[in-house]
């Protein structure tokens, strides 16, 4: 592998970026690439946008990703698939969440939540789309949505699935571990 892989985590304060990133950082630490994570918080604790960038490769220079240059967009809402799919490159693919989470503009009135944005980022990008909280519930925990669009992710990329699952073994906590890999199965196995 020479060239570099760009990946993107972006989702509201509270999604659970960080812990995804963790989780990839790991998988391609674990591949024996160089790794490079950064972690950009606006108002986590508010709501606010979260993003995450994990580039991997044979040597990795810097750790931020630059406009045009992601090859996966992880997107825990989909507004914030819509706000950052700028940074994908052309054949770059989107897995998003369909889930509606309103910033703070959108619950004063400024301004309107779009419509459609699966729609948009699907006429430009491969997009895979998922209703990862109802999955998750399914499974038995609301909060491991996150780990479902990880399985999602796992599909396009090249490790193993039973690395991926010792990863998530040694990087969650302890007593989370069984839903954390039945959530990472569940999104490694749809369709």
């Amino acid at each position: 592998m020479a060239e570099t892989v760009n990946i993107m985590i972006v989702g509201v304060g509270g999604q659970g970026t960080l812990l995804t990133s963790r989780i990839l950082g790991g998988i391609m630490e674990k591949g024996g690439y160089d790794v490079k994570l950064s972690e950009v918080h606006g108002m986590a604790q508010r709501g606010g946008s979260v993003v995450t960038y994990v580039r991997y490769g044979d040597k990795v220079e810097e750790p931020i990703v630059e406009e045009g240059q992601a090859d996966i967009l992880i997107a825990f809402e989909r507004l914030e698939a819509y706000r950052y799919a700028h940074f994908l490159k052309k054949d770059g693919v989107i897995i998003v969440n369909d889930q509606r989470i309103d910033p703070m503009p959108v619950v004063t009135g400024a301004m309107e939540y779009p419509e459609n944005i699966i729609e948009k980022l699907s006429s430009k990008y491969t997009v895979y789309s998922v209703d990862a909280m109802k999955e998750a519930l399914e499974i038995g925990n609301p909060r491991v949505f996150n780990v479902v669009i990880l399985g999602m992710a796992a599909r396009n990329m090249d490790f193993d699935k039973d690395e991926w699952i010792e990863v998530i073994k040694n990087t969650v906590p302890p007593k989370t571990v069984d839903i954390n890999v039945k959530a990472f199965e569940h999104g490694y196995n749809m369709e």
